[in-house]
């Protein structure tokens, strides 16, 4: 198969509402000749970031999306690296500096409402752009975290940054996994109090750049109203926030390809269906290419499909990699997840429920090839996994915002960008070295040492390895923990016991809450996306 073969043409996307794909060539919908850099931990990100913002000037562009914002994290732990600041002093130097904040839901509910709220209250005290914005089905969110630096005099240096990194506290940490000074969050006391966060983001250079910055210019030029709740219009209008977005100026063409570069890049989208007459302009009905394009990669998986994510969901999510397995005898599906939900006591049955649908079928169709596992530091205490990755075969690769489960397929705003390498003479080389790179975390080792790294450069090789480190590892917990540690952070999972008296409410809410359905009624129907 050739290496584009993975990826979504216009029609297959099914929004010809958005201008995405105005400008390439046919029926594609992905650029050529980037250079993708993947940024693993939130302190290797936010380190680049502030460097990038400082070095803006008067008459740069700087468009940026977040979940959950906090004005007060530091980029890279010192005073004036906080993150309003630094968006901030590039404003007042001339940089044009336009933000779309999800207002959130309440913190009585467990959300950040007050703190991306401050947010945008300090960037817009300052001058910059920076709305809260609430054009979400309901009960939903903005998760898309985004963010384009434009350059007005050189657009070689121009940059996207894709992943699942918000601008907020808990996540710098690094490959230690110490947890964020700054975390002042509340999770299960599994986590501690400064909770390990294992991230990615994606760094972004080439044509693709202006894609990027199109997915934010749809969102911010939507004429619909940011927020239809008369009280969030009253208290916006109290504090003196603005609520209109003022129009952007015209869009550069396209970033040049970086010398050498051969990353094809194409971005999926996950939008719901509004209803009620509240479509997005840009998407009618909704976008569903983030489920679309696993779908369809999947369907051309072979070998071994590795991921890392927060959530592994549903029978929607379970199922697609069911059917892959028994169509594919020799596919292996190696999964990197949170220990334990974020959520404590009760309240964390739903999201195990969760987890129990998707893995369950997965096990049941191919026991002995499919193996997933959380990690720990070397102190011993879990690190909450909140990387949105996944890697195919050594060909396709995505980092995005994006959970597996339904409601970042079908419910919520998402973003990813799915990297394919067309270097004809290494065209596994951005998946397979972002893949050996997670590896050698995980398993203690040296990625530059290839003599340690030798047996996961064959994907199956790899999948024996994480078993055999985390068979060491749990049988070091299961003995007392005595003697020397050995070394590897990987835990098995097995599939989670739900007591039946628990499913009858747990149930409901799973389906309701953590887990619902955007599509449009005709989807569903069909049940599909």
């Amino acid at each position: 198969m050739a290496v584009t073969d993975w990826l979504l043409r216009q029609h297959e996307r099914g929004n010809p509402y958005s201008r995405l794909d105005d400008h390439h060539l046919g029926d594609t919908a992905w650029s050529t000749g980037n250079q993708v850099r993947p940024l693993v931990h939130g302190a290797t990100y936010f380190a680049e970031l502030l460097e990038r913002l400082d070095a803006t000037v008067e008459g740069d562009l700087v468009f940026f999306t977040d979940w959950q914002g906090d004005a007060d994290e530091r980029l890279d732990g010192t005073p004036g690296s906080e993150v309003a600041d630094v968006l901030a002093r590039a404003d007042e130097r001339g940089v044009d500096v336009r933000g779309l904040v999800w207002r959130s839901h309440s913190l009585a509910v467990g959300f950040t409402a007050g703190e991306n709220l401050r947010l945008g209250q300090v960037l817009q005290s300052r001058g910059a752009e920076a709305l809260l914005d609430m054009r979400v089905r309901h009960g939903g969110s903005h998760h898309q975290k985004l963010l384009v630096i434009r350059h007005h005099d050189d657009s070689s240096r121009d940059v996207a940054y894709v992943g699942g990194i918000d601008l907020c506290h808990s996540r710098r940490d690094d490959r230690d996994h110490q947890g964020d000074p700054q975390a002042l969050v509340t999770m299960a006391e599994e986590y501690g109090d400064t909770p390990p966060w294992h991230d990615i983001q994606a760094a972004i250079t080439g044509p693709a750049v202006h894609d990027v910055e199109t997915v934010f210019r749809e969102r911010w030029e939507d004429p619909t109203p940011l927020t239809r709740s008369p009280l969030f219009w009253l208290r916006d209008r109290v504090l003196g926030l603005d609520v209109s977005p003022d129009p952007l100026p015209e869009q550069a063409p396209p970033p040049p390809a970086p010398a050498g570069a051969t990353h094809a890049v194409q971005l999926l989208l996950t939008y719901p269906d509004l209803r009620l007459g509240r479509d997005y302009p840009f998407a009618r009905g909704g976008e569903r290419s983030v489920a679309r394009g696993y779908s369809k990669a999947l369907g051309r998986a072979r070998t071994l499909v590795y991921l890392e994510d927060q959530y592994l969901w549903g029978r929607h999510i379970g199922d697609a990699f069911t059917q892959a397995l028994r169509e594919q005898p020799d596919l292996h599906v190696l999964a990197v997840v949170p220990l334990h939900p974020d959520l404590a006591g009760a309240a964390r049955v739903p999201e195990l429920l969760g987890r129990r649908r998707a893995m369950e079928e997965m096990h049941r169709a191919a026991p002995d090839r499919v193996a997933v596992f959380g990690i720990e530091n070397h102190a011993g205490t879990p690190v909450y996994v909140h990387a949105k990755c996944c890697i195919i075969d050594d060909t396709w690769a995505t980092i995005g915002s994006d959970n597996l489960n339904r409601r970042s397929w079908t419910h919520d705003s998402e973003l990813s960008a799915v990297v394919v390498d067309t270097d004809p003479e290494d065209p596994g080389g951005f998946a397979r070295s972002l893949r050996l790179g997670l590896a050698a975390e995980h398993l203690d080792r040296d990625e530059d040492d290839a003599d340690a790294m030798a047996d996961c450069v064959d994907p199956i090789g790899m999948f024996h390895a994480f078993d055999r480190s985390a068979e060491r590892l749990d049988a070091w917990h299961d003995g007392g923990r005595v003697g020397e540690r050995p070394p590897g952070r990987l835990r098995r999972l097995e599939v989670p016991e739900v007591p039946a008296r628990h499913r009858p409410w747990a149930l409901p809410a799973y389906l309701t809450m953590h887990d619902p359905d955007g599509r449009p009624r005709s989807r569903r129907r069909r049940d599909d996306f």
